[in-house]
């Protein structure tokens, strides 16, 4: 009899050490995939976070607003998507992006002037011809620089351009987007994409030359 208390307190004990082993083994696991998903996450706003910041100057016009508008985006994304994978990241930062620059301009007097500046155009109107027109090859932000020799040039054209078709424009040629992800973003139709960049575009062909 004594000799089976002892064997199942040894059971008993094995299984609770097995438990225990298995217990610590999968915090560590959780807590290995947790710190690889911080890194991920790391790495990728510290790669964002500086063109974000244009973008958000462009659309302002105010470098605090611009401030407080990205670490709003970053504050979100942490929060709401901090376990998404790499791939999907870009487009929901973007998306928040856009979200807080749309939220700024509704809480900001500096709408009522843009407004008027911008004309009563709808732009997101999709009977216009050129919906139909394909994307022209976007260059790269480092052929970019290299062909205006700085950003101060090409900054101020794209400051004079209409908001959305500025802000279609850096998603498109200088994120690298595709139509579909930053009609997503902008929250209205491909065609409407394609007409924002290719106004864009021409407007900037025409501002700086060859050079874009």
């Amino acid at each position: 009899m004594t000799a089976l208390i002892i064997s199942r307190r040894t059971g008993l004990l094995m299984l609770r050490n097995d438990n225990r082993n298995g217990d610590q083994s999968a915090d560590q696991s959780t807590a290995s995939a947790h710190a690889t998903q911080q890194r991920l996450l790391d790495r990728f706003l510290a790669g964002v976070e500086k063109r974000a910041y244009r973008m958000a100057v462009l659309a302002t016009g105010n470098q605090d607003e611009a401030f407080d508008i990205v670490q709003d985006t970053m504050l979100k994304l942490v929060e709401n998507y901090g376990n998404k994978a790499e791939s999907d990241l870009a487009p929901l930062f973007f998306c928040i992006l856009q979200s807080r620059i749309r939220d700024w301009y509704r809480r900001s007097s500096v709408r009522n002037r843009l407004r008027s500046w911008l004309g009563s155009d709808d732009e997101d109107d999709d009977s216009d011809g050129l919906d139909q027109l394909p994307d022209p090859a976007a260059r790269s932000p480092e052929e970019l620089l290299a062909a205006r020799g700085g950003m101060i040039a090409l900054e101020a054209a794209l400051a004079r351009l209409p908001l959305r078709q500025q802000q279609v424009f850096l998603l498109r040629a200088w994120e690298g987007l595709d139509v579909k992800q930053t009609a997503e973003i902008m929250e209205c139709a491909q065609g409407s994409v394609k007409t924002h960049y290719s106004r864009a575009l021409a407007t900037l062909r025409e501002k700086l030359g060859d050079h874009v």
